[in-house]
């Protein structure tokens, strides 16, 4: 669906676009869709290898509510992650500045990204990352292993400002991201979450909290494998810990001084 032929075109100099990793989400997507719509944010949907049922609703938002809504075909699974490093890259290629990722299967609050855009256009730099609020249907066994992420987190990152590595409503500063992406190597699947905002961290972008409800999952439809998950996401904590080990000075001093954004 992407048009290659489609030139840069200029862009005020905060011009932020949602970014929707889908992966055979054919039931929540619209609404999903809807919510984003409603908020003013132009969208990409990023369908990341889906099966016909999925692709054959992606193809019908598109063609409904084009411009405000455009497809990028992904032609085998990459990975939350590699779906989003995908969005990334089509974000810049368009001239967008910012990126506000939320999931598909409907389990973000579509009606605050502009309370998101907002606190991202007061401070252009940072990360606005969403602290989960959750009702009686997220399984307990997920709420209780999130623990562990965040304890990881604030080891490797020597500090407590990431309050939730894992909340998949997260609106990004482009230029840094991208930067990062080009030299350094970003999980693609559920470890893309948490390892990109502590490499971000490390190179002193501010991580902004902002509390947000969350259900778990409108659809019915999640993609964690709690076996490979956690397994893939161990091993990244593990990389991250040598990683924080020879930056712990220069995190150390960014506690101190504070991060630039």
């Amino acid at each position: 669906m992407r048009e290659d032929t489609v030139t840069r075109v200029s862009r005020p100099a905060f011009a932020p676009l949602v970014v929707i990793p889908v992966y055979d989400h054919a039931h929540a997507i619209g609404a999903v869709v809807q919510g984003v719509l409603a908020s003013g944010v132009p969208c990409l949907v990023v369908d990341d290898g889906s099966h016909l049922p999925c692709a054959q609703v992606l193809d019908a938002l598109a063609r409904a509510h084009a411009p405000q809504v455009t497809l990028l075909r992904l032609p085998i699974n990459q990975g939350k992650g590699g779906a989003m490093l995908a969005g990334f890259a089509e974000a810049a290629r368009l001239g967008y500045s910012h990126v506000l990722q939320i999931d598909a299967d409907g389990q973000h609050e579509t009606a605050d990204i502009p309370r998101f855009v907002a606190l991202s256009q007061a401070q252009p730099e940072a990360v606005i990352c969403g602290i989960p609020v959750y009702d009686a249907s997220v399984p307990k066994a997920r709420l209780y292993g999130r623990y562990a992420t965040h304890i990881w987190v604030w080891i490797n990152t020597l500090s407590l400002q990431i309050r939730d590595s894992m909340c998949g409503f997260r609106l990004y500063p482009l230029a840094p991201v991208t930067r990062l992406i080009g030299e350094e190597t970003i999980g693609r699947r559920m470890d893309f979450d948490s390892e990109i905002l502590v490499r971000l961290f490390w190179r002193g972008i501010k991580v902004i909290s902002v509390s947000t409800a969350v259900t778990y999952p409108s659809d019915g439809v999640s993609h964690f494998d709690v076996w490979r998950d956690n397994v893939r996401i161990s091993r990244m904590h593990a990389r991250l810990f040598f990683g924080m080990l020879w930056r712990a000075p220069r995190l150390l001093w960014q506690r101190i001084a504070g991060p630039r954004a």
